[in-house]
């Protein structure tokens, strides 16, 4: 298979957009847009992530009505059932012609029915978080964006229907990343930096604009604030496992949720869980659109 080939499968599998797979069809869209959502929560109340949904859904959810419902619960049951009724729900995937056998947490957006299984239930539009046995606080800080992604590709595939099928949207989101992301502020954590990037002056060296090393609280606060001029680092890591994996790399906007770049290596002695040198080489070199 050719690179590029290589690259299209591998955003199809971080979108959560795998080739075979359909994205919702008009139909679908529109029978999701009248929808009441039901935010799946996990079982188990002490989870961080139930109340870190919560209070995401409430700040930038804005297409559908919505309610919240535990998972497994006899209203969830009836609930999903219900073709008037959508779900935004934490599924475990993994691509199956991965060598590696990762697994990835994806948010995904479904549709209720009469399906015996919720693994059967149309899903319309999904995005990964994080690999499945990381923790919570490396990837909820980022919520509120991703949620706004997936409005935003819901969205899309309704004002453009010639999108039938997944390679269709990768394409599409492959063709229009974003360029002119030297007009921004690019906000990276600790965690993304490998250790001979981590300081903003060695990174100015090789990234001549503005950049800045943050916590991930300031990420949220500008999530939640819809900042316009900030733009981070959503990474799809193993974080400190070191089992063979991939690193995922999307830059995103935190206002708009544009994509900006996108890369992925193996992890190795020589490349570990991070942003490299060489993609900050390519942000560099990336010519601003006019």
């Amino acid at each position: 298979m050719k690179k590029i080939g290589i690259s299209l499968v591998l955003i199809a599998l971080f979108f959560g957009l795998r080739a075979q797979q359909t994205v919702g069809t008009p139909e679908q869209i529109e029978q999701f847009l009248k929808s009441t959502t039901y935010v799946v929560l996990e079982n188990n109340p002490m989870l961080m992530y139930n109340s870190i949904i919560k209070e995401t859904v409430e700040k930038h959810w804005t297409l559908t009505k919505y309610e919240f419902v535990t998972f497994s619960s006899e209203e969830f049951e009836i609930a999903r059932k219900d073709p008037n009724k959508s779900f935004l729900i934490v599924n475990t995937e993994f691509y199956e012609k991965d060598e590696t056998k990762a697994k990835y947490k994806y948010l995904c957006v479904q549709l209720g029915g009469d399906y015996e299984f919720v693994r059967q239930m149309p899903d319309i539009a999904s995005v990964p978080i994080a690999y499945a046995d990381v923790e919570e606080d490396t990837y909820s800080y980022k919520l509120g964006t991703l949620c706004i992604f997936l409005q935003n590709h819901i969205l899309l595939t309704k004002a453009h229907p010639e999108i039938t099928t997944g390679k269709k949207s990768v394409s599409y989101y492959y063709k229009n990343l974003t360029a002119d992301i030297k007009n921004k502020t690019l906000y990276l954590t600790k965690e993304d930096l490998p250790k001979e990037l981590n300081s903003e002056a060695k990174i100015k060296a090789i990234y001549p604009f503005p950049v800045k090393i943050v916590t991930r609280e300031e990420i949220e606060a500008a999530i939640d604030k819809k900042d316009e001029n900030v733009v981070f680092l959503h990474k799809v890591g193993p974080e400190g496992s070191k089992r063979k994996a991939r690193c995922f790399k999307t830059i995103i906007g935190v206002s708009d949720a544009k994509l900006y770049y996108f890369s992925w290596h193996m992890i190795g002695d020589k490349a570990p869980d991070a942003l490299l040198a060489k993609d900050f080489k390519k942000l560099a070199k990336a010519k601003s659109k006019k």
